[in-house]
């Protein structure tokens, strides 16, 4: 990825690995949409580290005109997604929702959440690094037990 240091290439990798292996335990779901998926996800922070790196991201790849898929999957990975009201409250320059929706979305979105640069770690590392930068009750927090619920069917 043009722009982007090496540790947040090595990242993407890492994610892209774990994304993968978690898309082939489901059915219907598109592995290569994932891959891709995921390999681009941090395209944006060739731009920035904030936040908003997922919001420019998604830009980044609807200007060099990629699938409306992968610009989707990249916007909304984030966190656990974020709602319109957070998007807002974040200063995003569109006020919308960037929750994940689809399989993939949200299996990029999970993959993400459980690596740390390129060490994985587990739901109960994820969920206690989300309270700690977002606090205990943030819906964040729920949201990323909901995904994982869903991707692994494992209660949390």
């Amino acid at each position: 990825m043009i722009g982007c240091e090496e540790a947040v290439i090595e990242h993407c990798i890492a994610v892209a690995e774990l994304a993968l292996e978690i898309a082939m335990t489901k059915d219907d779901v598109d592995e290569e949409l994932v891959f891709t998926g995921a390999m681009l996800h941090d395209i944006g922070r060739a731009r920035t580290h904030g936040v908003e790196h997922g919001f420019l991201g998604g830009e980044i790849a609807r200007a060099l005109g990629l699938d409306d898929k992968l610009v989707r999957i990249i916007q909304r990975h984030v966190g656990a997604g974020l709602t319109a009201k957070e998007a807002e409250q974040l200063g995003l320059p569109v006020a919308e929702d960037f929750m994940p929706e689809t399989m993939e979305e949200k299996i990029v979105t999970y993959a993400d959440c459980l690596i740390e640069g390129t060490r994985r770690t587990g739901i109960e590392h994820a969920l206690a690094e989300f309270k700690a930068k977002l606090g205990e009750s943030h819906p964040a927090v729920e949201r990323l037990k909901k995904l994982h619920r869903e991707l692994t069917g494992e209660p949390v």
